[in-house]
This record gives C-alpha cells, structure tokens and sequence, in this order.
C-alpha cells in the first residue's frame, strides 16, 4: 500500500472513529429522553409511522402504472390517506398505537402457537414456540386490559433500542484502530 493510501486510510478511520463517538453520545441522550419521556416518544413515533405510510402509498401508486393493477392503486391511495390522517392527528394516532401493537402481540402469539402445533405434529423442539406464543396472546391482552402498559412498553423498547445503538456506536469508536499521524 502506498503512503499516499496509508494516510488517507488512516484520516478516513479518525473521521469514521469521532462521528461513531459523536453519534453514541446522541443516540444514548436520546434514548433517556425517549424512555423519561413516552407519550412525547409516542408522538414522535405516530408522525414517522405517518410519514412511512405516505412514502409506502405514493410508492404503491408508483408500481401500479407500472402493473397496471387498481389494486395497487387501491392500495396506494388508501395507504397516503391513513399516512395524512395519521400526520394531521398525531395525538389520536399516539392513543391508538398500544391497541395496534396489542392486535400485532395478539396475531404473533396465534402464529406462533399454531407453529408450535406444527412442530409438534413432526416431532421436532415445540415447547419454545409454544410459551412464545402463548406470552405474545397475555401480552396483547394485558396491552387491551392496560393501554397505559402498552404506551411504556413501545417507548422503553424505542428507548432502550436507541441506547444499545448509541453504546455500540461508542464501542466501535473506542475499538478503532487509535493512530497518531
């Protein structure tokens, strides 16, 4: 390698190395205000999950010219209305996020338990899939019964998420190669 490479190799590692250090001090900040603050995470989370839908919608529109399929475009426009009427009601959308991830738990755990069965029938390991499905069935029941422990729920997993990512941005900066030029 030639000297010229070498140099540029090593200020691309001290440039890559300070924005992991600086986006692990952001993402871990963040992280504590998302799970000190849920309902404000909830929100923040309704208008990104709105934006996503107009994005997925305007996407699906795109694709149906191209298949030449009103269901595609069907879907598209129905996907850009849900995605405005989430943005413009980012309160109602925030309210109703634990009862869409109470349907999700309760979906998952029924696939999950009908897997299980499956396995069951053709002798292999069950039992795991089996208690996983059955946990996902009470958790979406106990989020129905209890929206509030569906509110905490989604923001400490957003939190605690964000605070992973930003410790592991941190530990790839203290784990780079640290060179002196």
């Amino acid at each position: 390698m030639s000297e010229k490479t070498q140099i540029m190799t090593i200020d691309t590692i001290k440039r890559i190395s300070f924005w992991r250090m600086v986006i692990g001090i952001i993402m871990i900040v963040l992280g504590l205000f998302i799970l000190f603050n849920p309902l404000a995470s909830l929100i923040a989370l309704a208008l990104y999950i709105g934006i996503a839908f107009i994005f997925a919608g305007i996407g699906y529109i795109v694709t149906s010219f191209s298949f030449q399929s009103g269901w595609e475009l069907f879907v598209g426009i129905l996907d850009m209305f849900i995605g405005i009427i989430f943005v413009t009601n980012l309160g109602v959308t925030a309210a109703t996020l634990p009862i869409i991830f109470a349907v999700w738990c309760l979906a998952t755990g029924i696939i999950q338990s009908v897997g299980a069965y499956k396995l069951h029938q053709l002798s292999l390991p069950w039992v795991w899939s089996l208690a996983m499905g059955i946990f996902g069935v009470l958790f979406s029941f106990l989020i129905l019964a209890y929206p509030l422990i569906g509110i905490l729920t989604i923001s400490a997993i957003m939190g605690l998420y964000v605070i992973v990512y930003g410790a592991l941005s941190l530990m790839e900066y203290f784990y780079l190669p640290q060179t002196k030029a």
